[in-house]
């Protein structure tokens, strides 16, 4: 199953935004709107979605606030509006509509197979029960036990 076209990482209408560079770390690297988002647990092509779809004010109050989040590099906690009306630049505007989730008719060959499957796997499980059990009687011979206390007759 592929990635629809702006969750693709290639072909993403997001990705100026989530490449964007929030600042620098402590440690002297660029963190980018990717690296927070996932840092903070948030699914950067939602969040980006989900901040698309917002006016600029409320986006600007919500990212703000994720930003906040964030330690500190080289900005501090007060610059997190700026920041985020900086990066909020980048964003496109409103997302892609979602595709709607639709009820794909089956075919009866389709339904049967369905139905069918589980019963093999159990059918094929008790087979495998039963080969089991009879490999492990305790005198392994299928050939019924002798008539008349076992002596031959000559």
């Amino acid at each position: 199953m592929t990635l629809r076209r702006e969750y693709s990482l290639g072909h993403s209408e997001y990705n100026d935004f989530l490449f964007a560079s929030v600042g620098e770390e402590k440690i002297g690297m660029s963190l980018t709107v990717l690296t927070a988002l996932t840092r903070l647990g948030v699914d950067p092509w939602l969040e980006a979605a989900r901040l698309a779809d917002l006016s600029k004010e409320a986006a600007l109050q919500a990212f703000t606030a994720t930003i906040a989040k964030l330690p500190e590099g080289d900005w501090n906690a007060a610059d997190a509006a700026a920041i985020a009306a900086r990066l909020l630049r980048w964003l496109p505007g409103k997302s892609a509509q979602a595709v709607p989730a639709m009820a794909v008719p089956r075919s009866m060959g389709d339904r049967m197979k369905l139905g069918l499957a589980p019963w093999l796997v159990w059918g094929a499980l008790a087979v495998a029960i039963l080969l089991v059990t009879v490999y492990l009687q305790a005198d392994h011979n299928l050939e019924p036990a002798t008539r008349g206390g076992g002596t031959t007759q000559q």
